[in-house]
């Protein structure tokens, strides 16, 4: 067995050897092909000790392919996902979904059913006021249709009258307040795009803060009076607002900037760039306030004061801070 091994890797070593002897052969014949993609103009900086290359045959072209403009903004389009019809089949689910849809469809089914309910108690009455008093042929069938007639008479009466309160509590019913969307974000080659992404990330977490500070504790104390968890959250609302609206100028110059000749382009980077320290600036301030609120909750249960404190103090800068930003944007 160990012979065998031994004679494998002879013949290994053997083969080896052999393509080793020939690299120079490979190395001539690479350069070779290569010479066929170097331009004429650059052959003659080669070293002289290089074999001339081979003439080639020149290469078939292939014929330009012919502009298709339709196709690639079909392509275009599906690639950002506005297919004409999708877009369509979606806004039709959404609107189907809406809360205020479905309510109004269940009123619809219930005035339906009522309305229904009602010309079967109104036929059965009849016919059981007109078996009754005998209008029909005479006879004792009269009496049973009677009882019958009156007997779904009740029935579907008493199907009317749950169909009606029924729609009586659809039509008191008030849908909730739908959610405001949150703004949209701005291009992601906006040099707003970043802070704003940090701004809502900032507002979910000051938001979930305020509403612990909000609850009362493991003692039954509230950890900062409602006036100054009311007031931050106002505070917050008005600050978030106006570096939003700095964010837009930012955008509107922007847009200013690409449509601007060259040598315009200069003085509007050096304003995009003024604002965007003053929105960074505006959003150190929001991140302190979010800050206080975090070191309010933890220190709540100790019952400490200098955070409670700081709360305030970060709450009142933000709002200098805020009506300064108003003024900007």
């Amino acid at each position: 067995m160990g012979q065998g091994r031994r004679k494998d890797f002879g013949e290994f070593t053997a083969k080896l050897e052999k393509h080793i002897e020939k690299l120079p052969d490979y190395a001539q014949r690479a350069q070779e092909k290569l010479q066929r993609y170097i331009p004429p103009s650059e052959q003659g900086s080669q070293p002289a000790t290089q074999a001339p290359p081979k003439p080639s045959r020149p290469r078939p072209q292939m014929p330009p392919m012919p502009a298709m403009p339709k196709i690639s903004q079909q392509l275009t389009s599906m690639a950002a996902g506005q297919i004409p019809v999708v877009a369509d089949a979606k806004a039709k689910w959404a609107r189907w979904n809406e809360p205020a849809a479905k309510l109004e469809r269940r009123k619809r089914r219930t005035s339906r059913a009522l309305t229904f309910w009602i010309l079967l108690t109104i036929l059965c009455g009849l016919f059981a006021v007109v078996a009754g008093t005998g209008l029909l042929k005479a006879g004792q069938a009269d009496v049973l249709q009677a009882i019958a007639g009156g007997a779904f008479t009740i029935v579907f009466g008493t199907f009317g009258v749950r169909s009606g309160l029924r729609l009586r509590t659809l039509n008191r019913t008030v849908l909730p307040a739908a959610p405001a969307a949150p703004p949209p974000l701005p291009p992601a080659r906006s040099v707003a795009r970043e802070p704003m992404e940090r701004l809502v990330e900032s507002e979910a977490s000051l938001a979930e803060l305020l509403r612990q500070l909000s609850q009362p504790t493991s003692l039954g104390t509230m950890p900062v009076s409602e006036i100054a968890v009311a007031d931050a959250r106002t505070t917050a609302a008005e600050a978030a607002q106006a570096l939003r609206g700095l964010a837009g100028r930012i955008q509107a110059i922007e847009r200013g900037r690409d449509a601007a000749p060259e040598r315009e382009r200069g003085a509007l980077d050096a304003a995009i760039k003024q604002l965007r320290e003053q929105l960074d600036d505006g959003l150190d301030g929001y991140g302190g306030l979010v800050a206080a609120a975090g070191h309010t909750v933890a220190a709540s249960s100790d019952g400490m004061t200098s955070s409670k404190e700081s709360l305030s103090d970060a709450t009142d800068k933000l709002a200098g801070l805020a009506m300064a930003m108003r003024e900007l944007s």
